[in-house]
């Protein structure tokens, strides 16, 4: 069967600085599949190649059959694209908005009423599909624009940061309706800082570097790799000086990290470096409150991939968000 995706050797340079530098991969049809990377790594220059609003240097690729930059017009009406940058009108309504939308896309009248009726009660906006966008929070206006992307039935949707700032509300729903979308069959492309969101939502991910793509795999494959990695996890009642130092004294750690409370610890042998910090507690007179070891995760895969090191992929994750809601933004 046909790749929904297939890239090969596919370039972009604005002038001396290659944005994306021959990555080749494909995505079959009804995959979901996440490129993840650091700011700057390429993954938007990737996905505006794939969708026609940029032409690249060098390579090939196709989406749903049709070539990306020969068949430009038959790409867009076969893909939905969802990114930060919105294409609607905040002075008319959600509801008016979606109609115009549906009309250029050449959805018929029933089809699109039926169609936006549908997608705005899965993501709770049906009640105020009549009020103006710019009376809606960010995080609705991000949900007005992921039904105005599947109005037309699209085979591929591609989500660029599609959760990026948003409330905890929005950011479920969003969820829940994509992994909705793509067990009925859509093919799903998705990049993100979140690593955590491609783990649940993915099955197939590509980590890209400096316009790379460095590794790819499926979650659990890329945790697998890492097996001869091990972290300890610990918390103290109180912290001690150079407690730290302490924990990195063992050849077999190779990091420690401070996470809130907690102290995560990478090691070849965490049975020493529990040993040891048993040791630590007893002669500086410290209380454990918690301690378990933990299997590799995404982030520890990303990490590995991207050089960066866990203080700034938590970084590059700040915009979690936190909150529950209101209604501007």
């Amino acid at each position: 069967m046909e790749n929904a995706i297939e890239v090969t050797d596919l370039t972009k340079r604005y002038g001396s600085i290659t944005a994306v530098d021959g990555v080749t991969f494909s995505v079959a049809r009804g995959e979901f599949y996440a490129l993840l990377g650091p700011n700057g790594a390429g993954k938007t220059t990737t996905i505006r190649m794939l969708t026609g609003l940029t032409k690249p240097t060098s390579g090939t690729a196709k989406v749903a059959g049709k070539d990306c930059i020969s068949e430009t017009l038959a790409v867009k009406q076969r893909i939905g694209v969802v990114s930060e940058v919105s294409n609607m009108y905040n002075e008319m309504s959600a509801w008016n908005n979606l109609m115009f939308i549906g009309e250029l896309y050449g959805v018929d009248k029933s089809n699109r009423i039926d169609r936006a009726k549908k997608l705005l009660e899965a993501l709770q906006l049906y009640e105020r599909r009549n009020d103006r966008l710019l009376t809606y929070s960010k995080g609705m206006k991000r949900r007005v624009r992921i039904v105005a992307a599947l109005l037309h039935h699209p085979e591929v949707l591609f989500l660029d940061e599609p959760t990026s700032g948003l409330d905890v509300q929005s950011s479920r729903l969003i969820r829940s309706v994509v992994r909705e979308l793509n067990r009925e069959g859509v093919t799903v492309f998705l990049t993100t800082h979140y690593i955590d969101e491609a783990d649940q939502l993915c099955r197939r991910v590509a980590i890209i570097r400096q316009g790379k793509i460095v590794v790819e795999g499926s979650p659990e494959k890329l945790k697998s790799s890492l097996q001869g990695d091990h972290v300890v996890e610990i918390s103290f009642l109180r912290d001690a000086p150079d407690i730290e130092k302490h924990l990195r004294a063992d050849a077999t750690v190779k990091e420690v990290t401070k996470r809130g409370d907690k102290y995560e610890i990478h090691t070849t042998s965490p049975a020493i470096v529990i040993e040891k910090a048993v040791q630590l507690a007893v002669s500086n007179g410290l209380e454990i409150v918690s301690m378990n070891t933990k299997q590799p995760t995404l982030e520890d895969v990303f990490v590995k991939y991207t050089g960066l090191d866990a203080i700034q992929v938590e970084r590059m994750e700040s915009l979690r968000p936190v909150k529950t809601g209101g209604q501007h933004g």
